[in-house]
């Protein structure tokens, strides 16, 4: 049993410094001890005399903050004094121990010291993945001599030195390559291309268009790309966009290759539709230009979404307010827990805030409470706290609202996915949203039917406008043909449905026919002076005068049946037989490239329809409530830094950027599609 003195010897052991160890360690050039009282004694740095804890009580501090202090440069005097050799820092590295384990530690130190120093620094690379990264996350170019950045880097590499001009020169450069790459993509392109056209607004009002093609390369693969941004200083003029259509078929060399045009009825009245339509059916005499889209599916959807949460946005609110008490604080979401376990609530979907600016946000925050509307019907009485209750009414109204904010999500939601879709998958969503929304606003439950009418008649604005296409663009699916159009029509015109299949088959087939003409050859006309020859013509008038009527019958009959079967189209060929097995995984580009030789004419008109884009909005804004603009540093840019910067942004998807040695900045590698 140890003794009271026994038990004061051993504390004062402690508190003394430890003479052998002081002696021994490189730490004592650098530090001095004192004792400030008789429990606590402090080592203060003989350079910087900042102290630090040795001894406090029973409890030894040690040294290895003091090594950190001198041996990581972190003592400012030190690190002030290493440029004239005054003082070097504490560097274990640098030390000869006696002891097994004191020989171990140095060479540690030392590896990792000759490997950071192994690589020479190169400014040139440095500076190719600076402007990768301003590319990539939107950085302003001046970031590059922002002082908090250049001490970051600094504290890297002494010798970083970039500036804005250097960093804005390869900026151009990775653009440069990356046009010159897809430039000769698109010149083995063997149909047409699409475009869509997206406005953003800056700050001082003046708005940039941003062109994105879609096509299908000789191996038939879609393609999405960011084409051009041009800076339009008078948005309200009607010629502005055809103007900016016409120098993107300039800068690509695709004069002679536009399909269809795209836009967003937010910018698009009736005289720059026409405007457009004009163009097209210039540079585009397929339909005579009838193929200009006016409406953007993601914003028609995302409107729809507004109009229905705005519709209800009182209970909205009392769900946000609720959701916010629950997860605000711990306590109030233990209590949430506890009841939702007591009342044995089996959804297992997380509670979160949404964001006012993507109505998805605001959709999985409502699908989210919904689930657990038992557990907060019920915590005001486990909790007295929580003072925002919805009733029973309240609560099937938000499940009203989730049903069809659903039907809206998973529409766009075949927008998300990291290649765009072919435009046949969009006939079977659009067509799903009219039917229940036409029957839901002749429901007999007052609510539903007042709720839904708003929304039916402007998605029905966007069905009159659309329709059309997307029906044609459906019939080049070959598990769907004409029957899925004739199935869904009678489920949306009843009576009328014969009709509105007339006038789709009608424009399919005179679409068909443009491309029929188009690949036929040149007329040949004869030269003056040269007979054709009549020879057939005399036998056959010998033939009817000896009274021989039917010795060229088998000829005649011949001819008869293979004209007849020319006479099918091959569109109507196409049509006739029998459907493809529905499978979800069906790739239908790649059963028009197995059947192209089949059907020579049409597959190259499935493959434009096929690429017709649906939706004029990029990935990252499908949810958007607000409209994306140009901040205030974009706008000060250039236009071509500009559209540099955000062209480079969307290439970077689909290109692989890898740096070349000895620090040339890299090329643009095409990936293998």
């Amino acid at each position: 049993m140890d003794t009271p003195t026994d038990n004061n010897e051993l504390a004062n052991s402690e508190r003394q410094p430890n003479k052998r160890r002081r002696k021994k360690s490189i730490v004592w050039e650098h530090f001095t001890l004192e004792a400030v009282n008789g429990d606590c004694t402090r080592a203060y740095c003989n350079q910087c005399r900042k102290s630090f804890a040795y001894v406090t009580g029973t409890k030894l501090a040690g040294t290895s903050h003091l090594k950190r202090h001198i041996a990581l440069g972190i003592c400012p005097v030190s690190r002030l004094n290493q440029d004239t050799n005054q003082l070097a820092p504490y560097n274990p590295a640098s030390q000869t121990r006696g002891t097994a384990n004191g020989a171990d530690r140095p060479r540690k130190y030392s590896r990792a010291t000759s490997t950071s120093t192994s690589t020479p620094f190169d400014q040139n690379a440095c500076n190719y993945m600076i402007a990768k990264m301003v590319i990539e996350h939107d950085y302003p170019l001046h970031i590059v001599e922002d002082t908090g950045f250049i001490n970051f880097a600094q504290a890297l590499q002494p010798q970083f030195n970039s500036s804005v001009a250097a960093i804005e020169e390869l900026v151009m450069s990775i653009y440069s390559r990356g046009k010159q790459s897809i430039l000769n993509l698109l010149n083995g392109i063997p149909g047409r291309i699409s475009l869509t056209l997206d406005v953003r607004t800056s700050v001082q009002s003046i708005s940039y268009v941003l062109l994105t093609g879609y096509f299908i390369d000789f191996q038939w693969k879609f393609h999405r790309r960011l084409l051009n941004v041009i800076k339009i200083p008078f948005p309200d003029s009607d010629f502005a966009f055809s103007h900016a259509v016409a120098t993107c078929l300039v800068d690509w060399c695709l004069e002679n290759k536009l399909f269809t045009v795209a836009l967003d009825q937010s910018f698009a009245n009736e005289a720059v539709k026409d405007n457009l339509r004009s163009l097209l059916s210039i540079k585009n005499p397929i339909l005579n230009g009838q193929l200009v889209i006016g409406n953007c599916y993601a914003r028609v959807l995302s409107q729809l979404a507004k109009d229905a949460l705005e519709s209800m946005t009182q209970i909205v609110e009392k769900v946000r307010q609720s959701v916010k008490y629950v997860i605000t604080e711990d306590a109030h979401e233990k209590k949430f827990l506890e009841l939702k376990q007591q009342l044995q609530v089996p959804s297992v979907k997380e509670l979160t805030i949404d964001d006012y600016t993507k109505w998805d946000t605001t959709y999985q925050m409502l699908t989210a409470a919904s689930e657990l509307k038992e557990v907060f019907s019920c915590l005001d009485t486990y909790d007295p706290d929580y003072t925002v209750t919805l009733s029973m009414d309240e609560w099937k109204q938000v499940e009203v609202l989730c049903h069809y904010l659903t039907l809206f999500f998973n529409a766009v939601n075949v927008l998300a996915g990291p290649m765009y879709p072919t435009a046949n998958v969009f006939y079977n969503k659009v067509c799903t949203i009219q039917h229940k929304l036409k029957h839901a606003a002749s429901s007999h439950d007052h609510f539903v039917s007042s709720f839904t009418r708003p929304l039916q008649e402007t998605f029905d604005e966007y069905w009159k406008d659309c329709s059309l296409v997307l029906a044609v663009a459906a019939v080049m699916d070959p598990r769907f043909k004409m029957k899925l159009v004739e199935h869904s029509f009678s489920k949306i015109y009843d009576t009328e449905a014969e009709t509105w299949i007339r006038i789709v088959d009608d424009g399919l087939h005179e679409l068909f026919l443009d491309y029929f003409v188009q690949s036929l050859p040149p007329p040949i006309f004869l030269e003056d002076g040269i007979e054709p020859d009549i020879k057939s013509e005399a036998s056959q008038e010998d033939n009817f005068l000896t009274g021989d009527c039917f010795s060229d019958f088998d000829v005649y009959v011949n001819d008869f049946s293979s004209n007849q079967h020319q006479m099918k189209s091959e569109l109507d060929q196409y049509l006739d037989e029998l459907l493809m097995p529905f499978r979800q995984d069906f790739d239908v580009l790649d059963w028009w490239e197995t059947n192209r030789f089949k059907y020579p004419i049409l597959s190259k008109m499935a493959s434009d329809i096929l690429s017709i884009p649906v939706s004029t909005v990029p990935p990252d804004s499908l949810f958007d409530t607000v409209k994306r603009n140009v901040d205030s540093f974009q706008s000060s840019l250039r236009p071509t830094t500009l559209e540099a910067l955000i062209c480079a942004k969307d290439w970077m998807q689909y290109e692989t950027l890898e740096p070349q040695p000895v620090g040339i900045p890299t090329e643009i590698v095409k990936i293998e599609y």
